[in-house]
């Protein structure tokens, strides 16, 4: 068995015993259900952001513990002072160290976009990321099949959240395409060897409807990288590892964002970073 393949048998299992524990009655009485969610899209297009989706990450299968005591309110705090146009909180525990509490923490101490990022498989999760504040879920290709994408985004956006549907490679982005998601993501690293190739990004920009929001995800190691990115029609970019191996995200983020401003060509965005 792969690793994805584990991760979503495990998922199942725990899906199956948090619909014991909190009922979807239950989920729907959370204060944040009935919230009207921040549209990550509208974020990602603002002149006066980075375009960055910051994310919080303890550790990973392929690289293990990143990061163990990070602090989810200084850096979720501190990512969006950086620049951000948004969060991703990883709320897998068993495989990434995640909680359902730390997105609670992220919205609780931050009026922005939060993704929540985990491994969708049930409806149930869906309703579960709204009453935790989740603003856009995660829908991943190599999960889900385009009936599955369709019923799930359906939900998400009758519940007024947004939806990015993650997607490794060309024969994913043709077998999932649908109108029931927001953004498409074009993750970069290989999830059976785990190697990160930004080329995938580059490769799959244009074969992406010019309807969606593109997201690069994964090996962005340079304000450099981004800034290419941006030229093949890429607004959003997800990053994680980059600034969760310091001690420090969210310096680490300001410094990316900072230097970021400083290389782009727009006026706007040089006079931001040199505040």
């Amino acid at each position: 068995m792969d690793i994805l393949s584990e991760i979503v048998a495990n998922k199942r299992k725990e899906v199956a015993s948090n619909k014991e524990l909190y009922p979807t009655k239950l989920l729907e009485q959370s204060i944040y259900f009935e919230g009207q969610p921040v549209s990550l899209k509208k974020y990602l297009q603002r002149p006066d952001k980075s375009g960055i989706i910051a994310e919080i990450k303890r550790k990973s299968p392929s690289k293990g513990v990143i990061n163990k005591h990070v602090s989810v309110e200084r850096t979720s705090i501190g990512y969006m002072q950086a620049g951000a146009s948004g969060l991703s909180v990883l709320t897998d525990n068993v495989y990434f160290g995640g909680s359902s509490e730390d997105l609670k923490v992220a919205r609780s101490f931050n009026f922005c976009p939060i993704l929540r990022k985990d491994f969708m498989i049930d409806e149930y999760q869906v309703v579960e990321a709204k009453s935790l504040g989740a603003d856009v879920i995660l829908l991943i290709a190599a999960v889900l099949d385009k009936q599955e994408i369709e019923k799930l985004g359906s939900l998400a956006q009758s519940l007024g959240m947004e939806v990015l549907l993650e997607v490794h490679n060309e024969e994913e982005l043709n077998g999932s395409i649908t109108d029931k998601v927001d953004l498409i993501g074009v993750n970069n690293r290989d999830l059976k060897t785990f190697e990160t190739k930004v080329q995938t990004s580059k490769d799959l920009a244009e074969k992406i409807p010019t309807e969606f929001i593109k997201v690069s995800e994964s090996g962005l190691s340079k304000p450099e990288t981004v800034l290419e990115l941006k030229e093949y029609g890429f607004e959003g970019f997800l990053i994680g590892e980059t600034f969760m191996q310091t001690g420090r995200p969210e310096k680490a983020a300001k410094e990316f964002i900072k230097r970021l401003y400083q290389l782009s060509p727009s006026p706007s965005l040089i006079r931001e970073g040199n505040n």
